[in-house]
């Protein structure tokens, strides 16, 4: 069993002993603790808390924990039921709500889920909020309401209709061009909520021809979870079969994004995020280029270079920001990104929100594909080719992380280093990025490689 508290959230494996899982006894303990923070921080005398799930099994039993729990706190709850991530943190600042609960372990297996945690701007809590949670669940320094101050349940079923409006609103979605295009798209919704979503946003979008794998909302994951290449071969195989334009996968709680082509061929899930940046970049209007507004693009460390190829092709500012969503989002909002993310498939347009959202990068893509006229795979071929390796070193107790990297500092000083989040060393085009895991005793080490 395993139970893993972090800054953003509190994630586990579902049963065994109170504090070895995420027991029952857990979840009321963490929601607890995350309400009396929100309830401190908010001038509302009775606060509001937006909860979305993905499809996961034990999604019910836990959802019905948070919503006792929060109402046993005396806070009022808009339980939006099946949902995404990107759905619950546009629903936040939509319902004017002091924060936001996301029921889901993401790419995790499904004896995994997890609350992730979002403050009144529909954003993952920072840092030193996260920090300030742990310390009132450790401390049990929460106190339930009476019983003339219990919150009150309102169900909302119409979230992801508004979501996809809003998608639809966006001057960048081209539902013309889409349309015109009549494309093929198989879709992989990993059993979860996603298989609910997709098809509504892909007719809406004016895609008429859409296979369905794995789109039944069981929780009961057909293959891992996470968007990797080893996971798509079912749907690598239908594109070619069905003679499909491209396909389309999201992970269980549908805030990331992973192509394949037509060839069955995968698009690259580093380059979801390039191809999205090309085309929003490519969009700008001639008064935000004569303003002298730069288009500019952020992205995590280990995400790859093409993203920094494409951004200063359009004459724009690449940054890299410390892995993890919260810093990316902080990273753009600093520098006034146009567009950003993360090379795990995580797309995120400010003009929407301030979150990884695989439903609006599917209509930010179909957009793209739609006027290049072209194949998938063409499309890929037309962006600078890296390759990213992912590794890992198991480490001992007795093994000092930091002066390893301290060391490899040294030895590399000749060149340019970034050590905003571990050790990256940029050689040229390429570049080789050390950190070390904050949940795991490992370095992780990735490597961007230039295929010339």
């Amino acid at each position: 069993m395993a139970l893993i508290k972090s800054i953003s959230g509190i994630r586990g494996t579902i049963g065994g002993k109170p504090g070895e899982g995420l027991s029952p006894l857990d979840v009321v303990k963490f929601t607890a603790a995350y309400a009396t923070f929100i309830a401190k921080n908010s001038k509302n005398k009775k606060i509001k808390i937006v909860v979305g799930r993905d499809a996961r099994i034990s999604g019910e039993m836990v959802n019905n924990l948070v919503l006792g729990t929060l109402q046993g706190m005396g806070a009022d709850v808009i339980d939006i039921g099946l949902s995404t991530t990107p759905t619950v943190e546009i629903a936040v600042p939509d319902e004017k709500a002091d924060g936001g609960i996301i029921l889901t372990a993401s790419h995790n297996p499904k004896q995994w889920n997890a609350l992730k945690l979002l403050n009144e701007k529909g954003e993952f809590i920072s840092e030193k909020d996260g920090a300030e949670v742990l310390e009132i669940a450790e401390k049990e320094q929460y106190a339930f309401a009476d019983v003339n101050s219990l919150g009150v349940i309102t169900k909302d079923d119409t979230y992801f209709t508004k979501h996809i409006d809003k998608i639809l609103a966006l001057s960048l979605v081209d539902i013309e061009a889409i349309k015109k295009a009549d494309f093929k798209v198989v879709i992989d919704c990993v059993n979860s909520t996603g298989g609910i979503v997709l098809p509504q946003l892909l007719k809406a979008l004016g895609v008429n021809q859409i296979v369905e794998l794995y789109c039944e909302p069981t929780g009961e994951f057909p293959h891992n979870p996470e968007p990797l290449p080893e996971n798509l071969r079912d749907i690598s195989k239908l594109v070619k079969k069905e003679g499909a334009d491209l396909g389309i996968v999201v992970d269980p709680d549908v805030d990331r994004l992973a192509l394949v082509c037509e060839d069955g061929e995968m698009f690259g899930e580093e380059y979801t995020l390039v191809a999205v940046a090309e085309y929003v970049l490519n969009k700008r209007s001639p008064s935000e280029k004569a303003s002298g507004k730069k288009g500019n693009t952020v992205s995590n460390l280990s995400s790859t270079r093409a993203l920094r190829d494409v951004t200063e092709n359009h004459a724009g500012k690449y940054s890299a920001s410390a892995v993890g969503e919260v810093n990316v989002v902080n990273m753009m909002k600093e520098t006034g990104a146009v567009i950003g993310g993360e090379g795990n498939g995580g797309v995120i347009l400010p003009e929407l929100h301030y979150g990884r959202d695989a439903l609006v990068g599917i209509a930010l893509f179909l957009s793209h594909l739609a006027k290049y006229g072209k194949s998938c795979s063409m499309l890929r071929s037309s962006y600078p080719d890296y390759h990213i390796s992912k590794n890992k070193i198991e480490l001992t107790p007795e093994i000092n992380v930091d002066s390893i990297l301290e060391n490899i500092q040294l030895k590399y000083k000749k060149q340019p280093i970034n050590t905003i989040d571990g050790v990256k060393i940029e050689f040229d085009k390429e570049w080789v990025h050390l950190r070390k895991s904050n949940t795991e005793p490992i370095i992780r080490i990735y490597s961007n490689l230039f295929r010339k």
